[in-house]
């Protein structure tokens, strides 16, 4: 028999009972019942059973293949007995009876159980991706992967975009997450930085007449990791000329109506808007999850109304509604907790019974009170309200976590698929660490139109032509409108306190471009990894990244990151102090 394949195990089916298939892969499971021996086969696309009787060609072989060896089965196709079709299987209707197996490889007995659904040390599966990659429900989700590409690329195809590929090495813009530095051999002394997106080139081709462009593009950001960061990541970053934010909004959505409706069979509803200052008042968060129950109530005007100066002389009084819920004292207590540690003074609890009311303030504010609070909330006999006050956006920002971890514990969590697009975003922020405004996007992002004036005078309340898209409470995707505007630029770096030398060391390739006839563009990035983790429904983006580093940004693997020999630090003018 020569190497190769007919058939992938998914297309073995009842069409072909009777004809004479080649199939290979691993064995997935191997079963001896009195001299009967079952084969699972698995290749990428799926199982397919073989079957072999003492007397049949390739039972000898069969009989000593154990876990994970590779075989090659020609064989004919056979339906299986009555009652032992498996419909989880494409090919669950039928069974190979073979006349001739190829024993291609041996294997060792694996670490862990490539045929088992048991949980495996994250560290182990990392150290042997190789055999974890096997595992079917990873290996779904690298077809996910495949699939939801293809369809993104159609897409853009067909909407007259280019797929242009931009350096991987550039200059540092450190006005952002940190670098990843490279060190240059031919210049001492000098670095290249890996690009945290492709920000600054795809503006470039803007000015260069290119129109539309979208790339999937590696991205690198040496920042603290969690369950959906990388250290390198993919994007699906897009840029458009000629097109105001309703324009670009409206097809970015279409991309993503087309991607769940070609590989997830879902028809989305069309995309809610907010501005950021909407979804912080009603959600106390810029990503809020709108499957999590009602929004939050602001109660700042009717606490002003209550003899209690903790309530009545409070900035922003925000109440959660927990609908006909009942709450122990030990989960108002740790509600309590959360509050605290979410950074509150405390948290006022209000319960509605029946016959009346309890509440963690009844002695300082009384039945009166409780009532006026409550009705104000629309808390009805059997919900509960919770209230937090303070000043600024923390007490938004404390009750809507609250809010979530309600409708978690509670499993009051809706499914589905509830996407957001939230606008207007503020143009700064106040940076504790650098004890100075920073971007709250970036600094190419064009400001609101009535807020240009207020740049100078007032900058933290200028709002942006920013736009994020939120998918279940997980931001997916993150664009603005551009400056493009040179003298509009440089005050938005003279606000961020860059100097004129500052400004033209860093920037001044840029503004030399929009000299020569910038038009206006804008344009977003799509989180590649976070979008397939949630279509997925994996709980981390490792689990959509045929390679992925650990929390801690190592690769068991390849035992990476390493030392590396004095030599090659030698060559681009390095010592290590340790």
């Amino acid at each position: 028999m020569k190497i190769g394949r007919t058939h992938y195990a998914q297309d073995i089916n009842e069409t072909l009972i009777g004809q004479e298939v080649q199939v290979a892969g691993w064995v997935h499971r191997r079963r001896d019942h009195g001299g009967l021996i079952f084969v699972d086969l698995r290749d990428r696309t799926g199982l397919v059973q073989i079957v072999c009787q003492p007397d049949d060609s390739g039972f000898a072989t069969l009989d000593r293949v154990r876990a994970e060896y590779v075989i090659q089965v020609a064989g004919r196709v056979r339906a299986r007995p009555e009652g032992m079709a498996n419909p989880e299987l494409a090919s669950g209707a039928v069974e190979i009876v073979p006349h001739e197996v190829l024993l291609l490889s041996s294997a060792k007995t694996p670490p862990f159980s490539v045929a088992e659904a048991e949980e495996v040390d994250e560290l182990l599966r990392l150290k042997y991706r190789y055999l974890d990659l096997r595992r079917p429900s990873l290996m779904r989700n690298l077809w996910l992967r495949d699939k939801s590409l293809m369809v993104v690329r159609e897409f853009f195809h067909e909407h007259g975009f280019l797929d242009i590929e931009t350096p991987a090495l550039a200059r540092s813009t450190p006005e952002g997450a940190r670098d990843f530095l490279v060190p240059s051999r031919l210049q001492p002394g000098h670095f290249y930085a890996l690009p945290q997106s492709p920000q600054i080139f795809k503006q470039l081709l803007m000015v260069a007449g290119v129109d539309r462009y979208y790339q999937v593009a590696k991205a690198f950001r040496d920042e603290d990791l969690r369950a959906d960061r990388q250290p390198e990541f993919t994007q699906i970053d897009v840029e458009m000329s000629f097109m105001d934010q309703d324009a670009i909004l409206s097809l970015m959505e279409a991309m993503l109506h087309r991607l769940f409706a070609e590989v997830m069979d879902i028809s989305l509803d069309p995309f809610p808007r907010m501005t950021w200052h909407q979804a912080m008042k009603a959600y106390g968060s810029d990503k809020p999850d709108l499957r999590a129950g009602p929004p939050l109530v602001n109660l700042t005007d009717v606490a002003r109304t209550v003899d209690w100066p903790v309530l009545r002389d409070a900035e922003h009084v925000v109440g959660v509604v927990l609908p006909q819920y009942q709450p122990t004292r030990k989960e108002l207590d740790g509600w309590a907790e959360a509050a605290r540690q979410g950074g509150a003074s405390g948290l006022v609890w209000i319960v509605r019974e029946a016959g009346g009311m309890r509440s963690s303030a009844s002695k300082w504010l009384g039945d009166q009170a409780l009532a006026t609070l409550a009705n104000a909330a629309h808390v009805e006999p059997g919900d509960a309200l919770l209230v937090v006050a303070g000043n600024g956006w923390l007490p938004y920002e404390v009750a809507g976590q609250l809010r979530l971890l309600f409708a978690r514990h509670a499993g009051r969590v809706q499914t589905g698929w509830r996407f957001l697009w939230v606008t207007e975003f503020p143009l700064f922020e106040w940076s504790e660490e650098e004890g100075r405004l920073v971007s709250a996007h970036h600094p190419f992002t064009m400001p609101h139109p009535d807020d240009i004036e207020k740049i100078e005078s007032d900058p933290a309340s200028v709002r942006s032509q920013a736009y994020d898209v939120v998918l279940n409470g997980t931001e997916l995707a993150s664009g603005s409108l551009r400056i493009y505007q040179p003298d509009l630029q440089a005050r938005i770096f003279q606000v961020l306190g860059l100097s004129a030398e500052e400004i033209q060391n860093k920037f001044g390739f840029l503004l030399d471009a929009f000299q020569y006839g910038a038009p206006p563009h804008g344009g977003i990035a799509f989180g590649l990894d976070r979008l397939l983790m949630l279509m997925a429904g994996a709980d981390s983006i490792r689990d959509v990244i045929a390679f992925p580093k650990t929390a801690r940004g190592t690769d068991p693997l390849m035992n990476a990151p390493s030392p590396v020999d004095e030599s090659q630090l030698q060559a681009v003018h390095l010592t290590v102090k340790w």
